[in-house]
């Protein structure tokens, strides 16, 4: 992997706000989030009802669905990152069915390999509490692992979060092996982990931005539709109903809070609308992180788009 300018990377990744114009990810992440929580509340309800079959199997294609769903979305995000034209969803979908496992498995190794590690410390501080009794050999021995497993584990962590976690999966988007996304990983973690860590702060703070903005474009138009609601059009639902529909509240989460609540169609219609905006409220930062992590991981390899 060739060194990249700092800057340029940077730059790549402020692009990903363009994330929000991938309509078909945007399309996909949507319907992915919406059929992972109706197929979670289905298996609330299965399990609330002590039914032993449905309740799991509902959570179990939940997960299903969430996985590959996520992944399809990544897919396209990652064609938009790279500057192609992004593909039809079909093909996304199908290209996820057939690689997404390798997220796993790539994972699994890479956590094996953490595993390993920690086992070897492990070890050598028990050789420290196992030293023979009355000798300085057992505080000496501890007194070196100790400054070097803070920075070990600490350097171990840090990896795990900035490296490992958020750019396996564009690497399996990329359509990387299992082997050569693992010799990746492990090479940035070697020689860029510091510049990786410091890009992907960037992405989580512009993603933080991204939520900040919206979360006050929600609640000041809501605000506004809410009274407008209440004055104008006359119905009769509680301001504080239509705002909690904003927030991805419904009546028995309203209820159980002990707001005031309206039965009637208007009541109802306000919650599925508000239901709706809150969907794209939380659709819309996910798309800039995916992108932002598909920025950072083309920046630190050979497929950068100005390599």
């Amino acid at each position: 992997m060739r060194e990249r300018d700092p800057l340029s990377a940077l730059s790549l990744v402020l692009r990903s706000v363009d994330a929000v114009r991938n309509t078909r990810a945007l399309f996909v992440l949507l319907a992915t989030f919406a059929s992972a929580g109706l197929l979670l509340a289905m298996a609330e309800t299965s399990l609330a009802k002590d039914n032993a079959w449905w309740g799991p199997l509902q959570a179990g294609a939940a997960l299903f669905v969430a996985f590959y769903g996520g992944n399809t979305a990544g897919i396209l995000v990652m064609d938009d990152a790279r500057g192609r034209v992004v593909r039809e969803i079909g093909d996304a979908l199908r290209v996820s069915l057939l690689t997404a496992h390798r997220l796993l498995l790539v994972l699994a190794m890479l956590l094996v390999g953490y595993a390993l590690a920690a086992g070897v410390l492990l070890g050598l501080l028990w050789l420290c509490r196992t030293s023979v009794s009355g000798t300085v050999v057992g505080p000496l021995l501890f007194g070196l692992i100790e400054p070097i497993g803070v920075i070990v584990v600490g350097l171990a962590l840090l990896s795990l979060v900035a490296v490992v976690v958020p750019l396996a999966a564009p690497g399996v988007w990329s359509g990387a092996g299992v082997l050569r996304l693992v010799a990746d990983l492990a090479g940035l973690v070697r020689s860029k982990l510091l510049t990786v860590a410091l890009l992907m702060a960037a992405v989580s703070a512009l993603t933080a931005g991204m939520g900040a903005l919206l979360t006050f474009a929600v609640m000041a138009g809501g605000r506004v539709m809410a009274q407008a609601g209440v004055t104008v059009v006359g119905v009769d639902v509680p301001a504080q109903q239509l705002m909690g529909g904003l927030f991805g509240y419904g009546l028995r989460s309203l209820g159980a809070a002990g707001a005031p609540l309206g039965t009637t169609a208007h009541a109802s219609a306000a919650l599925v609308g508000g239901g709706v905006v809150f969907a794209l409220a939380l659709v819309l930062p996910s798309l800039v992180y995916l992108r932002g992590t598909c920025a950072v991981y083309l920046a630190m390899t050979e497929e950068a788009p100005w390599a």
